[in-house]
């Protein structure tokens, strides 16, 4: 499970794809060491930090939370990155399906 519950609310493991067409959560994927995390794509290039600014609006809409709950707790310039939400771990996967 991409999602590990801590004091605060949650950290979302994500892989993210810019350039990907459309903005579009594509579900759960294992990154090359085994991990499990979100498959992310947006359509935004990753310039100026706009694929970023994409991913947080993307997650904000789909789990109907404001951007101000969505931080980034590492890999903000990495394609894998790590999210810091403050929300409860059973809303945040029933929200994406999982």
């Amino acid at each position: 499970m991409p999602i590990e519950p801590t004091a605060f609310g949650v950290i979302l493991t994500v892989r993210l794809t810019p350039r990907g067409g459309r903005d579009q959560i594509d579900g759960v994927e294992r990154d090359g060491d085994g991990r499990p995390c979100l498959k992310v794509r947006v359509s935004a290039a990753p310039v100026d930090g706009q694929a970023n600014i994409a991913l947080v609006k993307l997650l904000s809409k789909t789990l109907m939370l404001p951007k101000s709950a969505i931080r980034f707790h590492a890999g903000e310039t990495a394609r894998i990155k790590r999210l810091a939400i403050t929300a409860e771990a059973s809303e945040i996967k029933e929200k994406l399906g999982l």
